[in-house]
């Protein structure tokens, strides 16, 4: 837990330093949302894994694999870059999502019709 701990309070004091952050709150939001997103992608793994037909309910481009990890190519997003698409794109694309309590976790695409 104290890695945890640890963990937080680091992302909290570097976006601490981000002009376009306001206040605790909004800091808290998007760090719950940074975090949920790359347990969400591990857990996206292991379905991917058991089912084929898989299908993320979370755009592709928004999916952590896709934009936060660093596949060592080189083309990793940082500083500015990075920044730009989490306050531009990542965020406000999560927050006009559509779930409701009928949402799947996970959407399977049937190849059939019964």
């Amino acid at each position: 837990m104290s890695n945890l701990s640890s963990f937080v309070k680091r992302i909290r004091d570097i976006m601490r330093n981000d002009a376009g952050i306001n206040g605790d709150a909004q800091r808290i939001e998007q760090m719950a949302w940074l975090l949920f997103l790359k347990v969400y992608d591990t857990k996206e793994t292991d379905w991917e894994i058991d089912d084929d037909d898989y299908e993320s309910i979370i755009p592709d481009e928004c999916r952590w694999r896709n934009w936060a990890a660093d596949d060592k190519s080189g083309k990793a997003m940082t500083g500015d870059t990075l920044l730009a698409f989490v306050n531009n794109t990542l965020l406000p694309t999560l927050k006009t999502l559509t779930v409701t309590p009928d949402t799947p976790i996970k959407k399977i695409h049937c190849s059939y019709h019964i």
